[in-house]
């Protein structure tokens, strides 16, 4: 199957100045969480076949994320009515690429899977809880990471082989989380380059494998977004993959990773 390539973009986060400090956070408008970009035809596509093939590796929730995928799902649709390309009937919903995706509240993961471009996880904080852990999630494009092995795990322990992710940052994240208001999404970008540019990547903790280096072909990167329900009051914790061929780089793109 030929690559799933990006071709035009609203603008590229991973330039912002903040991307270059972690976090790496910058407040967004609620009508621009939800990116519908060019290759989404093309990674809907992709999203359903993994729904359809092996839905156990893409979708996973805990029975503390049931009131808020159920939030989580009235928000989306809400907010699909409002967009060019998006038709709502009933129990229907008419997609840009023209799929009709049949709305299941009784499956809110999967129904959403279909409709946007995001994989979409939810952070909930246990009462009495120091941090928010996974809790539940659609994840068809991960980028080195498995949904099964991080379910159920607080933040820290989430990101045991991230490197930098060190004691003062998980204290930071953790304040962030804390701290986000509803109705305010924050937004952050990282920046990968893959030799394989398959969207869906999941590897083990204890898989050392590289993903690529400097000189790889593709440049991925995820547009990160953190958004608090306000009813439950769990963080959605949303992303969006772009990827884009080496040779249609520019050079403060290639800037990012020196």
């Amino acid at each position: 199957m030929p690559p799933i390539l990006n071709r035009h973009l609203p603008h590229r986060p991973w330039r912002l100045p903040q991307a270059r400090r972690l976090p790496g956070t910058a407040p967004i408008g609620i009508d621009d969480w939800l990116w519908q970009l060019d290759s989404y035809p093309a990674q809907m596509a992709e999203r359903e076949r993994l729904l359809a093939e092996d839905p156990a590796a893409v979708l996973a929730l805990l029975p503390a994320a049931d009131a808020p995928v159920r939030e989580l799902y009235d928000l989306v649709l809400g907010l699909l009515q409002r967009r060019p390309g998006f038709a709502r009937q009933g129990d229907v919903m008419r997609c840009p690429d023209g799929r009709s995706v049949h709305l299941d509240r009784s499956d809110p993961l999967r129904t959403l899977g279909r409709l946007v471009q995001e994989d979409l996880c939810l952070l909930v904080k246990p009462e009495g809880a120091a941090e928010h852990l996974l809790a539940g999630a659609v994840l068809c494009f991960p980028a080195s990471w498995t949904l099964s092995e991080k379910l159920g795990r607080p933040m820290a322990a989430i990101h045991v082989p991230v490197d930098v992710y060190d004691a003062t940052l998980a204290a930071r994240v953790q304040r962030l989380l804390d701290n986000i208001r509803p109705g305010q999404p924050l937004a952050r970008s990282n920046a990968l380059f893959y030799d394989d540019p398959a969207l869906f990547q999941p590897r083990p903790e204890d898989d050392p494998r590289p993903a690529g280096g400097p000189d790889a072909r593709f440049f991925r990167s995820e547009r990160q977004c953190l958004l608090r329900l306000p009813e439950s009051g769990a963080v959605v914790f949303s992303i969006h993959t772009v990827l884009l061929d080496r040779a249609g780089l520019e050079a403060a793109d290639l800037a990012v990773l020196h």
